[in-house]
């Protein structure tokens, strides 16, 4: 236990070291609802479709022909509506490719037969791919709505480098395996419940305040590890698991935000939020995982330099969360 403990310590020195270098250039949160647009598909009478964008900053369709497949043909459109027919009807065979640079696309498909199906696809830089196999058959559209909630949360933690860092604070502050395991359970204990709290409606917050609460608490946890070094003993120290816990509340709400106001039906919400926090859950073991791998090799062959690795590390923890707290500070007083 006692070498797992160092081996989890020093594991951290070459994710940390990257995101000193990169972290000017690096977004806090690579998953935004303002790069996700909102569509609505609507089955009309004798094979004819409607597609509605909700938001004004989605680049329009200039040419409905690109996104439709070939038996599809573009029909008169309206100001921020799009009509087409199809013969046969769209089967679970087609899909909707659009030319947008998105985070992704929510898209509500409202059925002729009274059905309404969500579902969220990722982008690739350049389109947006929308199988219909996913919005057709209710059993397709439950797996389809784990697999991509799965994906975004578990996207939003390993891309979201911020509360990357408050983990890895987490575990340099920390000496043995059971006060690693009471702190990290701690920690993501809270922010499910926020989480939660957020995207149900129950307790909404700005998201301004929270994203430079996040950064404060990583200064914090830096200067709880820099004293630590010098021999100073705190509450961070002897009761870690609270302080995970209390900031754990803070950095949920920051999770939340990837979700938003995506515009998901409200059957869809619960299981949206489930899968999106084991997705976030199965991103922050990964990460944990791969720092334990790479500390074998730190160990191994960097021990003599172990200190002046760790203190380094501290250091450059709480400069990266200083210069993001200064940074997101004018954004507090933007209406």
């Amino acid at each position: 236990m006692k070498l797992l403990s160092s081996q989890i310590t020093v594991c951290r020195i070459g994710f940390l070291c990257f995101a000193a270098v990169f972290s000017a250039n690096i977004r806090a949160h690579d998953i935004d609802v303002t790069g996700v647009g909102r569509v609505f598909l609507d089955e009309l009478e004798a094979n004819q479709y409607q597609l509605s964008i909700v938001d004004q900053q989605v680049p329009p369709l200039f040419n409905i022909q690109r996104i439709l497949p070939e038996r599809c043909i573009g029909l008169e459109p309206g100001r921020f509506s799009y009509r087409f027919s199809c013969e046969p009807a769209l089967n679970v065979e087609d899909t909707l490719s659009f030319p947008w640079s998105l985070e992704g696309v929510v898209l509500i498909a409202r059925w002729s037969d009274g059905s309404d199906v969500t579902g969220f696809f990722p982008g690739n830089g350049n389109t947006v791919d929308v199988p219909m196999a996913d919005l057709k058959a209710s059993s397709a559209s439950l797996s389809s709505l784990a697999k991509r909630y799965l994906e975004l949360g578990a996207n939003h933690i390993l891309l979201g480098i911020d509360h990357l860092l408050f983990v890895l604070g987490l575990l340099l502050l920390l000496q043995g395996f059971w006060r690693l395991l009471k702190t990290i359970t701690a920690f993501t204990l809270a922010h499910s419940i926020t989480l939660a709290f957020a995207v149900l409606g129950i307790f909404p917050v700005p998201n301004a305040p929270i994203e430079v609460l996040i950064a404060l608490s990583i200064v914090f946890l830096a200067r709880e590890i820099i004293m630590g070094q010098r021999g100073i003993r705190t509450l961070a120290h002897s009761k870690p698991w609270i302080i995970a816990f209390v900031f754990g509340l803070i950095h949920g709400f920051g999770f939340a935000g990837a979700l938003g106001e995506l515009g998901l039906s409200d059957k869809d919400i619960p299981l949206a939020l489930l899968f999106f926090n084991l997705g976030v859950e199965a991103g922050q073991v990964a990460f944990i995982c791969t720092l334990i791998a790479l500390n074998f090799f730190i160990t191994k062959y960097l021990s003599p330099m172990l200190y002046s690795l760790q203190r380094g590390l501290a250091y450059g923890l709480g400069g990266i969360a200083a210069y993001w707290f200064l940074q997101r500070i004018p954004s507090l007083f933007i209406i």
